[in-house]
């Protein structure tokens, strides 16, 4: 009778550890099952390439009286999340009303940056969702300006039934790394004076420059070639006559100074 009693028992012990052994397994295979699931599910969140500061703190100053309603810029600093670049954006008019506007961006980068001029095109035209789709875009003859020869860019913005006719430009530098640049558009297809573009990056200047006295220098150097021109400046890049949309027969006497310079 023992003996039966002792054998029962080994054999609810046996079956107890099974059972056990059996719940330990489903609870894994549970656990594994439920994370894989939920992997599965839930999409990687993408991270932004750039992020807007809430309260941007000005680097840099420009006023502009041929934008009489907002002759002071939109001002907005943009930071690279991993290399730690920096963009300062300044911005005139509105991209969705038939009138002028204009985009300059100051680009310092950082680790994120392997090739400064060679991105320079994608910084002289406007995104799609700005100005709608661009086309045209072909090499125009560069411009003077007080930070030395600017390199420019025509090219046409259509949105809906707006054709817009557009100069992107761009300058870069290598001590320190910097890269002026941005894009004119006017509200219709009105013939666009380059001699503008000029002027306005003469009378770009430096608030702060932080912990980056290069930067400064680049300025102070900049500042002893400022033409101090008003609203048609005089565009010393082009030697030869053009009969394109960008330097047409408009002013016949801005013309007549190019050729004498």
């Amino acid at each position: 009778m023992l003996a039966a009693c002792n054998e029962i028992s080994a054999t609810c012990a046996r079956l107890l550890a099974y059972i056990g052994a059996l719940f330990v397994l489903a609870a894994l295979a549970a656990k594994l099952l439920g994370i894989a699931g939920v992997e599965a599910a839930v999409e990687p969140t993408a991270r932004p390439d750039w992020i807007a500061l809430e309260r941007p703190h000005r680097a840099f100053a420009l006023l502009l009286p041929e934008f009489p309603n907002e002759p002071e810029p939109r001002y907005a600093i943009l930071r690279h999340p991993a290399g730690g670049g920096r963009k300062d954006v300044l911005t005139w008019g509105d991209p969705a009303q038939p009138a002028s506007v204009l985009r300059i961006e100051i680009y310092r980068p950082g680790n994120e940056a392997k090739d400064l001029a060679g991105s320079a095109q994608a910084a002289s035209a406007p995104k799609t969702e700005e100005l709608g789709a661009v086309a045209g875009r072909r090499a125009h003859a560069p411009i003077a300006s007080k930070f030395g020869e600017v390199a420019l860019t025509e090219f046409t913005a259509q949105a809906k039934d707006q054709t817009r006719r557009c100069v992107g430009f761009a300058r870069t530098f290598d001590a320190p790394p910097v890269r002026i640049g941005g894009w004119y558009c006017k509200g219709t297809d009105e013939i666009i004076e380059p001699g503008f573009i000029a002027c306005a990056l003469d009378r770009l200047t430096l608030i702060a420059a932080g912990s980056d006295p290069k930067l400064a220098e680049l300025f102070a150097r900049a500042e002893l070639a400022r033409q101090f021109c008003h609203a048609k400046g005089t565009s010393r890049g082009a030697t030869m006559r053009r009969h394109d949309w960008l330097s047409a027969n408009r002013d016949p006497r801005l013309r007549g100074r190019l050729g004498t310079r």
